[in-house]
């Protein structure tokens, strides 16, 4: 059939299979002409199939050589419903890694469940041996626990009202919005689904089925941005998680202290995501920070934001960059004093008369659509496509 992009508020209902190969071609491509990582060789990626996940496995892949185990949670196609990109991403990364002579094998389900981890330790122990490298990406909205109880993530600050400038994507007006502070229960229940207790359980789970390899890495994602969006991402519920998160690397280095396991967090750089078009305030900054950054030839996507991280802050020549909290930064272009001076300049003096000349929100939607494999380049959109 011929499928066109549906879009409910922040999230689009179909995805382009010929897109989202085009899309994961296109990132293939960029690693193999960007050159070899000297990174590990079995590679475990949680959250595999878009985002920085997919980045992730496709450095690997492509750029380390490595032998991938790639676990996500995508609908098949049914009846006149397509399935969701990362299905299509990943039919597409494992025919290209079969054809590149590339190990790859992709496990669709519950990354939380302890069915889907038992599944991929013994792919691991059948097919691998042990693991180099897991890399924890998810990005989900909810969890349910092994004692069956399901939590759902709130978008909210914390203790107190925000107010700010917003972009309102149906009608293109900067308005302000309000976001009203999380109870206790929306607080914990984030920390539970977007924190890190199910990257330790993970890492338990595969040292004690001793499928970790000794002085293993183990690697998951953050963000935390300006202090413009302090309120409802770095101090909100999301940032609660995420401190959550930054603290369980610590726990799962003291837990697998024996086999010299290390777990570090990447602060990432402000990208569209499907979680990023849901949070206030965000879309604009993400506009504004594209303008600059792309005036000033320093704008990454995923794909070269995480080549950009494993070949030279993880596996360069001067081994693990980490700032002094502890983490990696490839956030480090982003954050620079002369862009969030010109993003603060401009976020200043924008308003609906001025936000196509001062903001990049073309770049904005392109990058939207393209994770539904939209408007990607040479793509016949009015043919008919298989789903």
């Amino acid at each position: 059939m011929v499928v066109e992009p549906k879009v409910k508020g922040f999230i689009c209902t179909t995805a382009h299979p010929v897109g989202c190969e085009k899309n994961v071609l296109e990132q293939i491509e960029y690693v193999k002409k960007s050159g070899a990582v000297n990174g590990p060789k079995k590679v475990l990626v949680i959250g595999a199939s878009t985002g920085y996940g997919l980045a992730s496995r496709i450095t690997a892949a492509f750029g380390m050589g490595a032998a991938t185990v790639g676990v996500f949670f995508d609908k098949e196609a049914s009846g006149k419903r397509t399935a969701t990109p990362g299905f299509y991403n990943m039919k597409t990364f494992d025919r290209e890694a079969a054809k590149a002579g590339l190990y790859a094998k992709s496990i669709n389900g519950d990354a939380f469940s302890v069915e889907i981890k038992n599944q991929v330790i013994d792919i691991i122990k059948q097919d691998l041996g042990k693991v180099d490298l897991v890399i924890y990406s998810l990005a989900s909205p909810r969890r349910t626990t092994p004692d069956g109880t399901t939590y759902v993530s709130a978008l909210k600050t914390v203790g107190r009202e925000f107010t700010q400038k917003n972009w309102n994507l149906r009608t293109n007006a900067i308005e302000e919005a309000t976001i009203s502070p999380a109870s206790e229960e929306e607080i914990a229940a984030t920390i539970k689904v977007m924190g890190g207790e199910d990257w330790i359980d993970w890492m338990n789970a595969l040292a004690k089925a001793d499928v970790l390899a000794e002085h293993a890495l183990t690697l998951a994602y953050t963000y935390i941005g300006p202090q413009l969006t302090y309120p409802i991402y770095h101090e909100g519920t999301i940032g609660q998680a995420k401190k959550n998160l930054a603290d369980s690397a610590a726990v799962i280095t003291k837990n697998q202290e024996a086999l010299g396991v290390k777990a570090y967090v990447s602060v990432n750089k402000a990208l569209v995501t499907q979680a990023s078009s849901a949070i206030p305030v965000v879309p604009l900054y993400l506009s504004v920070l594209y303008q600059v950054m792309k005036e000033k030839g320093i704008h990454e996507g995923c794909i070269e934001q995480m080549y950009r991280l494993y070949k030279e802050k993880v596996y360069g020549a001067d081994g693990i960059e980490t700032e002094e909290d502890g983490m990696i930064h490839v956030d480090d272009w982003e954050m620079r004093e002369d862009v969030q001076k010109e993003v603060m300049d401009i976020w200043d003096q924008i308003d609906s008369d001025n936000l196509f000349k001062l903001a990049d929100t073309e770049g904005y939607w392109n990058d939207f659509y393209r994770m539904f494999g939209f408007k990607m380049e040479g793509v016949d959109y009015s043919a008919d496509v298989e789903v």
